[in-house]
């Protein structure tokens, strides 16, 4: 065993690797629940791995904006960060909802869903993260 190697470090740091591993838990623990369910049914199983796809994209895109908000610590990165997990939520909504797992929750007072708020609240933390200037 060499000195100075750490394989989670390593694996944190390689962003092709990260995505992979990201990919492939993604995967495992949606298969049994949500994918195999749906194989036969052609139409249904491209839509679902179409939010699939976006839930791993979000997923990674949401751990590498965490750790660059740890190595900086800038206001701008975690509203970015805090952008792309809203961003995480509105896809397990659309594939609970894709997969007929889960009915879109609707506020009644507002006849909005949810999905919609979290939609919403991503577009204004990334314009924040936007338009905030940093001294």
């Amino acid at each position: 065993m060499q000195l100075g190697k750490n394989p989670v470090k390593d694996a944190i740091t390689n962003k092709p690797r990260l995505f992979a591993i990201i990919s492939v838990a993604i995967i495992a623990i949606l298969s049994l629940p949500v994918i195999l369910p749906h194989v036969t049914h052609p139409s249904m199983i491209y839509h679902i791995l179409l939010h699939i796809g976006s839930l791993i994209i979000t997923i990674f895109l949401s751990a590498v904006s965490i750790l660059a908000y740890n190595r900086t610590g800038s206001i701008r990165i975690l509203l970015m960060t805090a952008g792309f997990l809203s961003l995480v939520g509105v896809e397990f909504l659309s594939l609970f909802a894709a997969t007929e797992n889960l009915v879109l929750f609707t506020i009644p007072s507002v006849n909005v869903e949810l999905s919609h708020i979290f939609l919403l609240g991503m577009l204004t933390l990334f314009g924040l993260g936007v338009l905030k200037v940093d001294k």
